[in-house]
């Protein structure tokens, strides 16, 4: 009685509004923890008037190479075989937050005071853009390019051809 399970209803109709075929090779993967401190009115009278949250937040970080941005002049074979590959740069794919993971471990509202709902939200908001500085800080983007390099050279010499060339597109 005291804490009632909550009842959750999803609405029986989904709307798709668009679909979309994609050609990315993810080569590289983040699991990132930040911790984000969120607040509002905190001065003299925090106590009374204030509200701030401690957010435990896990996110995923996915890097790699859009392989839809290769064209035909992208690859060519010389007539000694050799293969040369231009590969458009590395970009993150996806950067956000793991809900299941996420968690509020701390908040204090003012006496005064109802909690500000949309805090949570900024704090997660804040959170995910925190989550995608630190991969890009820690070079995500330079290993995602390296990992798809050494991935395709493989194929590419899976493939039977034995001279193979990658490089950097211009961008």
């Amino acid at each position: 009685l005291l804490h009632p399970t909550p009842t959750i209803i999803p609405d029986p109709v989904t709307i798709i509004h668009e679909v979309q075929s994609l050609a990315r090779l993810e080569t590289i993967h983040y699991s990132v923890e930040k911790v984000i401190t969120a607040e509002t009115r905190q001065g003299p009278f925090g106590f009374l008037f204030g509200d701030r949250l401690l957010l435990v937040a896990h996110g995923s970080v996915i890097a790699g190479v859009d392989l839809a941005d290769i064209t035909e002049s992208d690859i060519s074979i010389d007539n000694n075989g050799v293969v040369t590959l231009q590969l458009p740069p590395a970009e993150v794919f996806i950067a956000a937050l793991d809900n299941e993971k996420t968690y509020v471990y701390d908040r204090e509202v003012g006496f005064l005071r109802r909690g500000d709902v949309e805090l949570e939200t900024a704090a997660r908001l804040a959170a995910e853009t925190e989550i995608l500085k630190a991969a890009l800080s820690d070079g995500i983007l330079e290993q995602a390019q390296v990992n798809a390099e050494a991935y395709l050279f493989r194929l590419l010499g899976s493939l039977g051809f034995s001279n193979v060339r990658i490089s950097l597109a211009s961008q």
